[in-house]
């Protein structure tokens, strides 16, 4: 037990890995840092080192995932059980409903102010489905102020809500100016394209690093949504400042960036919220939009607020 009278773990026949298994972690690893190098390519992030890791997890980090997780899944189970008959109810209905336009207004969804208020005919061969991304900033400043916590309990919420669910989820972190070999780090936790129960636990290895450039992780996860085969997808970025990378990916230069980002990819069927949860909230509302703007002021309501949000979308 610990020194609080919360037991500790240890784990007495550890799992063995066959070699398999593992070179087909290696294989999918190689395949994320060609694809995101390839993405990056043809963008102002070309000449930045950039490498795509693909965490591990240890006994500490199930323990940590046990401690956050005990008071988040009753609300997200309650959350869910909330939503799935709505879904079942969608998916059997002939009107496809939050559409820009259509040929019936739906009243109740006026409420929400994002404009999708009509229902259409749906085809026989289609059917309502959302792939969300989940990018988070492991910038140094995460760690001050309770908002890496707040960062982890939201992505444990957002994560256990898509497996009850069945949603497809990624959720991505990164940094930048690790070194001079890695100005750009990209920390996979968990990705729709290999899923592993186990992934719940690398999410623990989110913290706080160095510096910031959002521009290119968007990039890279907007890139990887758009080739889902989901109707709707959806990127949050859970921020606490505004970017900032060496050598001069800053301010305006950094901004636009951002901004050509978002447009490029909602040109694509990208949709893009940010979920600013630091002192650059102004900023960050600026940079994206008021419209794809999410206050954080309660980081305790916010794993809550982030998974009604994302059933919102279903």
């Amino acid at each position: 037990m610990g020194e609080d009278g919360s037991p500790k773990y240890h784990q007495a026949n550890p799992e063995t890995i066959s070699e398999d298994a593992l070179q087909k972690d290696r294989d999918f690893r190689k395949k994320l840092n060609r694809d995101a190098r390839e993405v990056v390519s043809k963008s102002i992030h070309k000449g930045v080192k950039l490498i795509v890791h693909r965490p591990d997890y240890g006994l500490e980090n199930q323990q940590e995932y046990a401690n956050l997780s005990k008071e988040l899944m009753p609300i997200v189970r309650e959350i869910a059980r909330k939503t799935l008959p709505l879904l079942e109810h969608d998916i059997s209905s002939e009107f496809a409903r939050n559409h820009y336009y259509g040929s019936k207004f739906q009243a109740d969804s006026v409420a929400y102010r994002d404009f999708r208020y009509f229902s259409k005919k749906r085809p026989p061969s289609e059917s309502p489905s959302l792939v969300a991304g989940l990018r988070v900033d492991e910038s140094a400043s995460m760690s001050a102020f309770g908002r890496l916590e707040a960062a982890k309990r939201a992505v444990i919420a957002v994560y256990e809500f898509c497996q009850i669910c069945d949603i497809p989820i990624m959720v991505y972190g990164d940094t930048a100016d690790v070194s001079k070999l890695e100005q750009m780090s990209i920390f996979a936790y968990t990705d729709y394209d290999k899923p592993d129960s186990n992934d719940r636990f690398r999410l623990m290895g989110i913290r706080g690093r160095s510096n910031n450039r959002d521009g290119m992780a968007l990039r890279i996860i907007a890139d990887r949504l758009t080739v889902s085969s989901q109707q709707t997808k959806l990127l949050i970025s859970i921020s606490d400042g505004q970017p900032k990378a060496m050598d001069d990916y800053t301010g305006s230069y950094a901004v636009e960036d951002m901004q050509q980002t978002i447009a490029e990819y909602e040109r694509k069927g990208i949709t893009f919220l940010a979920a600013a949860i630091g002192q650059d909230k102004d900023v960050i509302s600026h940079i994206y939009g008021k419209e794809r703007f999410l206050d954080i002021t309660n980081l305790k309501e916010f794993p809550a607020k982030l998974v009604r949000i994302i059933a919102r979308y279903l």
